[in-house]
């Protein structure tokens, strides 16, 4: 469901095309590096006593998926960390 109001979602689409390939890519860096940073802000809200590493593994898991989340936990563990 879309609650911005037309007129303006029509302005921000302009916005966007006029904008050019560079400027477009930057803003979705930006809102990805927004999005990730705020997972794992929550992630930290919920589980206040996990390492850094295991809200790492737990984030790659949320957004990967477990096969990806148990590699990294074995090379985790081979590596020491």
């Amino acid at each position: 469901m879309d609650d911005t109001n037309p007129k303006i979602l029509e302005i921000q689409r302009d916005l966007l095309r006029k904008a050019g390939s560079g400027k477009r890519a930057a803003l979705a860096r930006s809102l990805s590096s927004s999005v990730i940073e705020l997972s794992r802000r929550e992630l930290r809200v919920r589980n206040p006593a996990a390492t850094d590493t295991e809200l790492a593994v737990e984030w790659v898991e949320r957004n990967y998926g477990s096969d990806l989340a148990d590699r990294l936990r074995r090379y985790l563990a081979v590596r020491g960390g």
